[in-house]
């Protein structure tokens, strides 16, 4: 399976985001995607989701020997801030998820064993969402993408503000699940990527590169990385 982005393109106010983004990605990796602040990452994750209309471009993947274009039934997208309906109670969100789903589960678990998987107690499973607390809404967005198990997941910043336990138990989740997904990471966090992510891809000046797996071994390597996301504020 191959996410295959080409060309991919956007402005905004006549400010040129994404100048053409083409990269690869494959099944079975997590990738870092690294870049600063304002450098286009989330614009270039809505542009996957079709949240945003690129300038031009093409998204295609290769799934089962067959090419076509990219589906938002294709992926899952976890927001850097949970986007979940806080009138509900979480087991009555996951079930109402399950339900709208069903034709694509394929297994035997239970409401209460996919809560079980993400570690949430049983008594905050009937609470409102609008009482969980920030990591326990990450962790409910997480749930959604195990239980529809789609080829491609886009994470925009998922551990920012985590507690350090919270943290740890998502990032084993998802090296847990990476066999059969395309994960996509979105951070500017330099020592997350390089601790959970199997390959690192920048985002500068519009366009991605992935980075050399003989420059991780440098003892230089971060001061490398800084020095080229510098740049692009040069530029």
């Amino acid at each position: 399976m191959k996410l295959q982005l080409e060309q991919i393109t956007k402005s905004f106010d006549n400010k040129k985001v994404l100048k053409d983004v083409s990269f690869e990605f494959e099944n079975g990796k997590i990738y870092a995607l690294l870049g600063r602040n304002g450098a286009g990452k989330t614009t270039l994750f809505n542009i996957l989701a079709d949240e945003v209309k690129e300038d031009g471009g093409t998204m295609n993947l290769s799934l089962h020997g067959e090419t076509r274009d990219l589906s938002i039934e294709d992926l899952s997208y976890v927001y850097s801030s949970p986007v979940l309906p806080d009138f509900l109670t979480g087991y009555e969100f996951i079930r109402f998820f399950m339900d709208i789903n069903k034709e694509k589960l394929k297994g035997e678990e239970t409401i209460d064993d996919y809560f079980n998987l993400i570690k949430i107690d049983e008594e905050d499973r009937h609470r409102l969402i609008k009482g969980y607390s920030h990591g326990m809404k990450n962790k409910l967005q997480m749930l959604l993408f195990l239980i529809a198990k789609p080829p491609v997941i886009l994470l925009d910043e998922p551990l920012t503000s985590l507690d350090v336990v919270v943290a740890l138990e998502i990032k084993k989740l998802l090296k847990s699940i990476r066999k059969n997904h395309i994960i996509i990471f979105s951070t500017h966090i330099l020592q997350l990527a390089t601790d959970l992510c199997d390959e690192i891809v920048i985002l500068n000046d519009g366009r991605l590169s992935l980075l050399d797996h003989e420059m991780l071994a440098d003892p230089n390597f971060e001061e490398e990385i800084i020095e080229r996301l510098k740049e692009e504020g040069h530029a």
